[in-house]
Parts: C-alpha cells; structure tokens; sequence
C-alpha cells in the first residue's frame, strides 16, 4: 500500500509531486533530511514490486495512516 518512483527511469519532471494526496513526494532539490532514508527504500523496492499500468483506489483506511509516524518498519517485500 505504498508507491515508490524508479529512481533510474524518473526524469525529475516533479510532475508527480502535486499528484500525491499526503504530501509525501518531493522534488529532489526538495527532499527534507527525515525523508532522505527513502531514497533507499525507493530504490530497493522500485527493482522488485510490480509496475502500476493504471491508477488505484486508495485503501479504505488510508486517511488513517496518512500522517502516523515511522511506518517503515511494516513495509512487506
């Protein structure tokens, strides 16, 4: 229930920035220093999860998680 953006095939357009509903992409230039450990995150799970063809529905209690803290660790491979 997370996205990640290839680092290798993204091309820093920052169209995607405003698309997000939580505010959690940014421009690269724009990275806060708490956000810096996604980079690696991005990178490792944009090798192995599937590529989205289309958009989604959001999961019924996204509006829960939105803003909870130090969810990293329940991230499944």
């Amino acid at each position: 229930n997370m996205l990640v953006i290839n680092p290798e095939e993204c091309i820093d357009c920052a169209l995607c920035v405003p698309e997000c509903p939580v505010d959690a992409i940014y421009h690269e230039d724009d990275v806060p220093a708490e956000q810096k450990p996604y980079f690696a995150i991005n990178e490792k799970f944009a090798k192995v999860w599937p590529v989205l063809l289309a958009q989604k529905p959001a999961p019924p209690d996204a509006d829960d998680w939105a803003n909870k803290p130090d969810k990293t660790k329940l991230i499944e491979e």
